[in-house]
């Protein structure tokens, strides 16, 4: 099993995981705590449309999809603080919009044979050291911004009318915590891809807040579980050569199963 980590994509993809998973972790955390999962769902889909400019204008596709994917997601806070009446049909033709660009865009790009499958289902064997530090100084702002700004997003996931009450600016914190979103979405989306990017955002996540009793707790045991579930799914991806992504969230998702057993055995002995 070792003698995999003898080879630089693999050691590539580890690292990616991991810093994948740490991001995953804290914004995965702050995405359930404000029930943003639709949103977050919506932003992912809709950054095939910046995938798809990256492609057709020859650009970097991490730079193409963090533009695209901010621009959703600026769009979509707005209409979810002004428009909610009508907020889900918004974000399905957002959705929509994006991804048929994308497609449209891939396909105009002359000479270009895209893998459609490695967007949708990650790639994190393909994970280049230009990726790496990409997801490197995204992790680092990430981590950045959430930590400066702890306190303040930590009343606004909780109590909204409190906060607002202490004078923090609510608008401008869940826009922020949704561009935040947005850019763990586009970097998850090499090791996932986007049609699974959500669960890797909420499987950990679930577990964890059964587990801490802090949103601070849950982001450190979410990020640890989330890159347990990493690690092991890319081992079995490679060996049993699987789509990566995929395989990472079946082992999520038979870890919740089994700890949603145990807690439920525990309950009744």
């Amino acid at each position: 099993m070792l003698e995999a980590l003898n080879y630089t994509f693999f050691q590539n993809a580890l690292l990616a995981g991991v810093l994948v998973s740490i991001a995953s972790g804290i914004i995965g955390s702050l995405i359930v705590v404000n029930r943003m999962v639709f949103l977050a769902g919506g932003i992912a889909h809709t950054s095939y449309g910046g995938i798809g400019i990256a492609i057709y204008f020859g650009l970097p596709i991490f730079l193409g999809a963090s533009v695209f994917s901010i621009g959703a997601a600026l769009l979509m806070a707005y209409l979810t603080l002004y428009q909610r009446d009508r907020i889900d049909t918004f974000i399905g033709l957002i959705w929509a919009c994006g991804m048929a660009l994308g497609i449209i865009l891939v396909d105009l790009t002359p000479g270009y044979n895209v893998d459609l499958m490695s967007y949708l289902f990650g790639s994190i064997l393909a994970v280049s050291s230009d990726d790496l530090i990409y997801m490197g100084i995204l992790l680092a702002f990430i981590v950045s911004i959430v930590v400066f700004f702890y306190r303040d997003i930590l009343a606004v996931s909780y109590d909204s009318e409190y906060a607002s009450l202490r004078g923090i600016n609510v608008r401008f914190f869940y826009t922020l915590i949704l561009v935040l979103s947005a850019l763990t979405v586009v970097i998850a989306i090499k090791v996932v891809g986007l049609i699974l990017v959500i669960a890797l955002l909420t499987i950990p996540i679930y577990i964890a807040e059964k587990l801490s009793h802090s949103l601070y707790g849950m982001m450190i045991i979410s990020a640890i579980l989330s890159s347990i579930f990493t690690l092991i799914g890319l081992y079995i991806a490679y060996f049993f050569n699987l789509t990566s992504g995929a395989t990472i969230i079946v082992v999520s998702a038979m870890s919740l199963f089994m700890f949603i057993i145990y807690k439920k055995f525990k309950g009744e002995s």
